[in-house]
């Protein structure tokens, strides 16, 4: 698939990736390479302008506002780096979200399930302002987890955390995946995080440019660093072509 906008800036692609189910992705490449367009795009927050993106055999392009609602709410979870809590709200309505915005009866089973698994089990009555950070964020991921999606997308999750905050954060995400089959895809910049994925997806210029299976966060850091030289040599050419057209066009206005 590709992304590209009216300005006729290409932001992704073209990428062809399969994410398998009951697997762990962790997405990572420089700002601009395109990492929270692929996200976007293949959690049906965003169309692509070329290919098709499918959630279990399902393409969000060929869905009415409505059904494409009903995806996102039912098969689809999503954690922010913003933890994006209603802060009126008690931490449990706040997981139950997903369900009071689909209408009808709100079962507390469920509730109280995704936030005994993320350790809030007491905070139920509690508001997010009473809540310290790495609690609001285990919070998001219990509302992303409440409807048991199939797929939960997560951009940035750690990115506001402390490192031993972050650490508890990821191991949910984590868990969702060993513990309970679930598909996780998320994206990040922070090498340690990446660790926790069964793969890693590197992106530069929209485009994928490496992938890696069982990583570590030294080999992570490794990649990331060749990619960073990479892409400044590119630059570097790309400045030294465009000096060259610039001499060649004064010799032209030289000579007439």
């Amino acid at each position: 698939m590709s992304r590209a906008y009216a300005n006729g800036v290409r932001a992704l692609g073209p990428v062809d990736l399969v994410v398998p189910r009951g697997r762990f992705l962790a997405v990572m490449g420089r700002s601009g390479s395109g990492k929270s367009t692929l996200l976007q795009c293949a959690a049906g927050l965003d169309r692509p302008t070329d290919g098709t993106v499918r959630i279990a055999g399902t393409d969000p392009a060929g869905l009415k506002e409505a059904a494409l609602t009903r995806l996102r709410r039912e098969r689809i979870g999503f954690v922010f780096q913003a933890h994006n809590l209603v802060p009126s709200l008690t931490v449990a309505e706040n997981v139950a979200l997903p369900m009071l915005l689909a209408g009808g009866q709100v079962p507390d089973a469920p509730v109280r399930q995704a936030l005994a698994v993320v350790g809030l089990a007491g905070r139920a009555e509690s508001t997010p302002g009473q809540l310290s950070g790495g609690q609001q964020q285990r919070v998001a991921v219990a509302r992303a987890l409440v409807t048991a999606p199939e797929i939960v997308f997560a951009d940035e999750p750690t990115g506001a955390l402390d490192p031993l905050t972050a650490a508890d954060v990821l191991a949910l995400l984590r868990d969702a995946v060993d513990g309970a089959g679930r598909t996780v895809v998320m994206v990040t910049h922070d090498p340690a995080a990446a660790a926790w994925a069964d793969s890693v997806l590197f992106l530069a210029g929209g485009r994928i440019a490496d992938t890696l299976d069982a990583p570590d966060a030294r080999t992570v850091l490794g990649v990331m660093r060749g990619l960073r030289d990479l892409e400044r040599e590119r630059d570097l050419d790309r400045e030294r072509d465009l000096e060259r057209e610039r001499d060649l066009e004064r010799e032209r206005e030289a000579v007439a």
